[in-house]
């Protein structure tokens, strides 16, 4: 069966809209909306970090429904948005770094594995790995500070004498007034380094998580059209599938695909990645004291303290938050960046057949 955006009358093809390259953009246009879409998705999901970043955080495991009700408690809504200033100002550069390396490696990459002669399902698949490896990578350089701050400020309401009846949370740092307070004094005790704590193990969470979530996404989206493709035709003698006339999906169709693609990408990504973030948000937030000296973590000592509070099980603790965050962010991500996208290109020809 062919999934095609190309002009064709003679009904045998499912028409979705082209993929858009890297080249048919305006590129002020799409780092402007970009930046302003994104930031909107962002603030809808951040109580949903906030949840998972805790969970990962502490020393016990605390179900969503007892930390939610925690927070709401002690913190009001303004628990769930702690550090969220500071994460909407690095989401600006790191998700322009991400778009632009992403739209860029997906482009050339893809060129080069067609000419290769892979077919166009393999070619797509890794041209989307290999940009979603090199997107995180560049995204990290701007991110990881940001996460440092953000995730010290999320999880410092549980400092305070009512919640730490509630939730044991072994953080050991001093209190924070903001983001740029938090900066100053990381910066201060542990110098640019302790703003980077857990840069290698984040490229080695996200760098992954992006190929393997790129990756799956475009195979999950071929499969769905193709079976979409399956029901709805017949097959002629040759075995191809014919529509009796060119079936041309609407834009509720294209989301929910899109959307179905995203959720199960995030599913297999999740899984696959979960332990590597739980060690990294630990790196950033928690502290060790050594004759009286307040001292990082390092990556022995966290998988250590993982297993002695939980085993295994411990990794993966704050699963359903972010499984629920990766597939509800990734959703909305692939939708809003697939419509960026549409909103930016430079014709303004539609790009439907």
């Amino acid at each position: 069966m062919s999934l095609s955006a190309a002009e064709d009358d003679s009904g045998s093809e499912i028409h979705i809209p082209a993929d858009i390259d890297w080249h048919m953009l305006d590129k002020s246009k799409f780092f402007f909306l970009g930046a302003a879409l994104f930031s909107g998705v962002s603030a809808a999901l951040y109580p949903v970090v906030v949840l998972k970043t805790r969970q990962q955080a502490s020393s016990t495991q605390v179900s969503c429904f007892k930390m939610s009700f925690s927070i709401m408690r002690y913190e009001g809504l303004r628990g769930f948005y702690r550090g969220f200033g500071t994460s909407l100002m690095g989401t600006i550069p790191a998700r322009a770094l991400y778009m632009g390396a992403l739209e860029v490696t997906k482009s050339s990459v893809g060129t080069a594995t067609v000419s290769l002669g892979f077919s166009d399902t393999t070619a797509t698949a890794l041209a989307n790995a290999a940009a979603g490896l090199s997107s995180a990578m560049a995204a990290q350089l701007v991110w990881t500070p940001i996460d440092v701050v953000s995730q010290r400020l999320m999880v410092q309401g549980y400092n305070d004498s009512n919640s730490s009846k509630n939730v044991n949370l072994n953080v050991n740092f001093c209190r924070y007034r903001n983001g740029l307070d938090a900066f100053r004094k990381i910066l201060y005790a542990d110098g640019p380094k302790g703003l980077y704590r857990g840069f290698g193990i984040s490229i080695l969470t996200y760098a992954p998580s992006n190929a393997v979530w790129w990756a799956s996404y475009s195979v999950a989206h071929k499969l769905i059209w193709s079976g979409i493709g399956c029901s709805m035709g017949k097959k002629d003698e040759s075995g191809s599938i014919v529509m009796g006339s060119g079936f041309r999906p609407d834009s509720k169709a294209l989301v929910a695909v899109q959307g179905l693609s995203a959720a199960m990408a995030s599913g297999i990504s999740a899984l696959i990645t979960m332990p590597l973030d739980t060690i990294k948000t630990r790196l950033q937030v928690l502290d060790r004291e050594e004759n009286g000296v307040r001292k990082p973590l390092n990556i022995l000592q966290t998988v250590r303290n993982l297993v002695q509070e939980g085993g295994l099980a411990a990794c993966y603790r704050g699963l359903g938050p972010r499984w629920a965050s990766m597939a509800l962010s990734a959703t909305t991500m692939i939708t809003t960046y697939e419509f960026l996208k549409r909103l930016s290109t430079k014709s303004q020809e539609p790009l439907t057949s």
